[in-house]
């Protein structure tokens, strides 16, 4: 046997030469793959200047020197790349989306909630994204709610002055302008707490939407966060 079975760690052979080549390889895989962290699941070439060490999930329809190797994790080596196959029930923290995922045998799933072996389940999300405030009155943000998830509330963070003629700013979403909190502040760290007493779910992707109160928006950056649950669907067979 030239690998291990589940990492495939390569395994010294009898009289080999060189055998620190082979070691330091095994060194290398199991750098990455204890604790392992995956930069994105979604970026479908590999980055320019990737550092070695660093790895990705490699998405459908990859491109470049990832190209044909969906599913797999990428592993920047020694200024290449090298591929690994996970299996089923290997966990990593994926770290542009925040979250732990765990791959299924089919792709990766959020960690949380409850998972059950046909892949049917319910996971926690927490959907952070960056609004710019543009100028005018209400606005939507471009950013917008899963379909059928059901969302607990949404957080947010003034990470620039919110700058107008307005006094303060309303948060809503599907229909109701001040869902998620009214009064709101300007200044730099103001933040959002709109908690809801009754869950809502959309069945079409949903904005959030603000709006001014006693002026308009001339500028400025919001951090939001919305946290949902979402429903996973039993495998296909």
């Amino acid at each position: 046997m030239a690998n291990t079975a589940n990492l495939s760690l390569p395994l010294l052979q009898a009289a080999q030469a060189q055998k620190h080549v082979t070691v330091n390889e095994a060194l290398i895989r199991l750098d990455a793959v204890v604790q392992l962290r995956l930069q994105s699941l979604t970026v479908v070439a590999p980055p320019p200047g990737a550092a070695d060490g660093l790895a990705w999930g490699v998405p459908a329809g990859a491109a470049g020197e990832w190209e044909g190797q969906d599913g797999r994790i990428a592993l920047r080596d020694n200024g290449g790349w090298v591929f690994l196959a996970p299996l089923t029930g290997w966990r990593a923290f994926v770290v542009d989306a925040g979250a732990d995922m765990r791959w299924t045998g089919g792709g990766w799933d959020a960690v949380g909630g409850a998972l059950a072996p046909s892949g049917a389940g319910i996971a926690f999300r927490v959907l952070e994204f960056d609004h710019p405030v543009v100028a005018g009155g209400a606005q939507n943000t471009a950013v917008v709610i899963p379909s059928h998830a059901t969302v607990f509330g949404v957080t947010g963070r003034v990470i620039e002055e919110i700058t107008g003629t307005l006094s303060s700013w309303r948060l809503g979403a599907d229909g109701s302008d001040n869902r998620f909190g009214s009064g709101l502040g300007l200044g730099l760290n103001s933040y959002v707490l709109g908690v809801l007493g009754r869950p809502l779910t959309g069945y079409a992707p949903m904005p959030l939407r603000l709006s001014p109160d006693g002026g308009s928006f001339a500028g400025g950056l919001v951090r939001l966060a919305v946290h949902y649950t979402e429903l996973s669907l039993p495998a296909s067979v």
